[in-house]
C-alpha cells in the first residue's frame, strides 16, 4: 500500500502539527508514503529524516499554475493507492487517478473543497455528524480522532517566565483569535485571585487581550508567550489546563492535558463536551461565562484528591481511545478498508 499524504496548510497550526506526528508514526508501523507540503524547510527536514520523501509547493491562489502541474506532477511519479489531503487547497486541486482519495477535516468546513474525495475523516463525532449532514454518505465519513505528543518533558522553570514559584499556574494554548474566548479567561481571573496565567499563542487579538487584562487589572499576572512549540513543558509546569473557546471543534489542548496527567477546566463548546465528562475527567463550565469559569478553576485548585482522581480518569480514555497507537491502528484499518 502507497499513500501520499498532501498538506496545504499554515506555518504553524493544530492540523499541521497533527500531520507531522501522524505521518512519521504510520511509518513506524510499515505504511509507505510519500508528502506533499506547502514551502516549509523544518517541516521537510523532518520528514526527511523520518524517511518520507518530500515535495515542497507554494499551493498559491488560482493562477499558481506551477503548482498545479507540481501536484499532478508528484501524484504520478508516486503512483500511490490512496492520497490523504489536508486543507481545502490540497483537497479540491488533487488530481484525478487510480488512486483513493481521502480529505481529513479538523473543523466544519465547507464541503465543496472536498467534492473530489471518496472518503471524509472527521476528528470528532460532532464533525462527522456535521458532513453526514450535508448530505454525505454516511458509509463513507469516519470519526478519527487526534493523538498528541507524549515524550519526557522537562518542566520550565518559573523564573525563566518572571513567575513566582508558590502560585497556582494556570496554562492556556491556542492562537489568540475570538474562538479561543481568551478574554473570558482574563475575565476569569479576576476571581480567582492567588492564580497566574501562561497564555501561549499568537494572532490577531494580542494587543486587544493584553489591554483587556489591564483594564481588568490582572495583567501584572499573565504572561504572554507567543507561539510556542515545547507543549509537554509548559504542561509539566502548570496547575492547571484552562480551554475557554467558545468554538472547539476536538480540543487537542485537552487530549495534552489528559496525557500529561494535568486537570483540564474547558468551556462546554463543541470538541470538549464531547471529550470531558464533567466531574469526572474535567470540569466543564458554560460557554462566555467568565463566573462559572472562575468557580469551576477555584473548584480544581481547592480540592487536590479531586482533582488528581479526575487526571487518573483522564489519561486512561486517554490510553484507551486517543493514544498513538490507538489512532495509528484506525487509520490503517481505514486505509486497508478503502483499497479492499
Amino acid at each position: 500500500m502507497r499513500v501520499v499524504q498532501a498538506m496545504a496548510g499554515a506555518a504553524t497550526g493544530g492540523a499541521e502539527a497533527f500531520f507531522m506526528r501522524l505521518v512519521p508514526a504510520l511509518s513506524e508501523v510499515g505504511v509507505e508514503q510519500a508528502a506533499i507540503i506547502r514551502s516549509h524547510t523544518q517541516r521537510a527536514e523532518e520528514l526527511a529524516l523520518a524517511g518520507i520523501a518530500t515535495r515542497q509547493l507554494r499551493f498559491g491562489g488560482p493562477l499558481d499554475l506551477v503548482s498545479r502541474v507540481g501536484y499532478a506532477q508528484a501524484i504520478r511519479q508516486a503512483d500511490p493507492d490512496i492520497v490523504m489531503t489536508w486543507m481545502s487547497r490540497a483537497s479540491g486541486r488533487c488530481p484525478a487517478g487510480r488512486h483513493v482519495q481521502i480529505g481529513r477535516l479538523g473543523g466544519f468546513y465547507d464541503l465543496k473543497y472536498y467534492r473530489r474525495c471518496k472518503h471524509l475523516v472527521g476528528n470528532t463525532q460532532g464533525i462527522v455528524d456535521y458532513i453526514v449532514g450535508q448530505g454525505w454518505p454516511a458509509d463513507r465519513a469516519h470519526m478519527i480522532s487526534n493523538f498528541v505528543d507524549t515524550g519526557f518533558a522537562v518542566p520550565i522553570p518559573r523564573e525563566d517566565l518572571d513567575t513566582p514559584a508558590d502560585v497556582p499556574l494556570l496554562l492556556a494554548m491556542g492562537r489568540l483569535h475570538p474562538n479561543k474566548a481568551f478574554e473570558v479567561l482574563i475575565d476569569a481571573l479576576v476571581d480567582v485571585p492567588e492564580a497566574w496565567l501562561w497564555l501561549a499563542g499568537n494572532g490577531p487579538l494580542d494587543k486587544l487581550l493584553r489591554s483587556h487584562a489591564r483594564d481588568c487589572g490582572v495583567l501584572d499576572r499573565i504572561r504572554f508567550l507567543g507561539w510556542r512549540d515545547d507543549i509537554g513543558s509548559l504542561l509539566a509546569s502548570a496547575d492547571i489546563l484552562v480551554c475557554p473557546s467558545r468554538h472547539e471543534p476536538l480540543g487537542n489542548v485537552i487530549l495534552e492535558g489528559w496525557a500529561r496527567s494535568v486537570p483540564v477546566v474547558a468551556a462546554a463548546s463543541q470538541g470538549p463536551s464531547e471529550l470531558i465528562v464533567d466531574g469526572e475527567t474535567g470540569l466543564l463550565a458554560r460557554v462566555d461565562d467568565a463566573i462559572e469559569l472562575a468557580e469551576k478553576i477555584n473548584q480544581a485548585l481547592g480540592d487536590q484528591t479531586a482533582a488528581s482522581a479526575m487526571t487518573e480518569r483522564a489519561l486512561a480514555d486517554y490510553e484507551a481511545r486517543f493514544s498513538k497507537q490507538a489512532i495509528v491502528g484506525q487509520f490503517r484499518a481505514l486505509f486497508e478498508q478503502v483499497t479492499g
